[in-house]
């Protein structure tokens, strides 16, 4: 959206820095001409803003067909590979973990250090240093198979900003895959608090029903919705930070969900033996 001018250019150059991978860049400005183009990038300029996840879809959609990479690398453009093997890192993990449609790296702040709670993509996050087998991913610096995401279908176009991932993730459970967590690869990113905008407590909240709608049995869905209810009220203190999200939450329930296609039984299963049931 051309709003990152200091963070952009040294993110564009650590991934241009990459070694011992074969790398084909595309730049998508979501509503604008991107301004920071290097030479032999590709770049696609929508002609409004059509919000993240499609703007994903866009991006990976342009370096399908003939000659398509194996994987597709999902990078915000405030981000930083902290080094010149970070890609081929995450490549060999995948290669290592055949059952893993994606493969997630450790994020943390650069100035800290610290993996922030959000970024550690499991219930117990206590210990971000602890690699394994995932159901949710941070969507904005992540490895995923090419194969497995279209077979997925790709981003939900329509959700403009959060949960994106956690909806392709359970399509891809329901399709027989997992995620890996793998934590001794680090990439950085400021740990800024999206819950100081409206915008945000707005859509978590209406995406969480959407998400709850479009992929839960149907006996599950007022059990997640409830189950966030609560955790959201017993975490906001502030009540017009409250009243927000719970006008997000109306909002999902008078609909713009999307197709629904429930995951079956089988993977409630293998989501809670994984250590995420669907319900939180």
């Amino acid at each position: 959206m051309n709003d990152r001018p200091a963070e952009f250019p040294p993110a564009m150059a650590s991934l241009l820095a990459q070694q011992d991978v074969d790398l084909r860049v595309v730049i998508v400005g979501n509503g604008c001409e991107p301004d920071h183009v290097p030479d032999g990038v590709q770049a696609l300029a929508l002609p409004e803003n059509l919000g993240i996840p499609e703007g994903r879809n866009v991006g990976a959609d342009a370096l399908a067909g003939p000659g398509a990479g194996e994987f597709i690398f999902f990078f915000d453009n405030d981000a930083h590979l902290p080094d010149e093997r970070v890609l081929a890192r995450l490549v060999d993990q995948a290669r290592r973990h055949p059952e893993a449609a994606y493969v997630q790296p450790r994020i943390a702040d650069p100035d800290t250090g610290i993996t922030v709670r959000r970024w550690v993509p499991r219930l117990r996050a206590g210990d971000p240093t602890r690699p394994g087998t995932v159901t949710v991913m941070a969507e904005g610096v992540v490895l995923i198979r090419r194969a497995a995401y279209e077979q997925a279908g790709g981003w939900p176009c329509h959700f403009f900003l959060y949960h994106e991932g956690l909806d392709l993730c359970w399509r891809l459970a329901d399709l027989g895959y997992t995620g890996w967590y793998a934590p001794e690869i680090v990439i950085h990113h400021p740990a800024s608090d999206p819950a100081r905008h409206a915008l945000y407590l707005r859509l978590v909240a209406r995406n969480r029903v959407w998400l709850a709608y479009r992929r839960l049995p149907a006996p599950l869905v007022p059990v997640y919705l409830t189950t966030w209810i609560l955790i959201t009220a017993a975490r906001t203190r502030d009540f017009k930070a409250l009243t927000t999200w719970f006008a997000g939450f109306r909002e999902g329930l008078r609909g713009g969900h999307g197709e629904r296609r429930p995951m079956s039984w089988n993977t409630v299963l293998r989501l809670t033996r994984a250590g995420r049931p669907p319900i939180v």
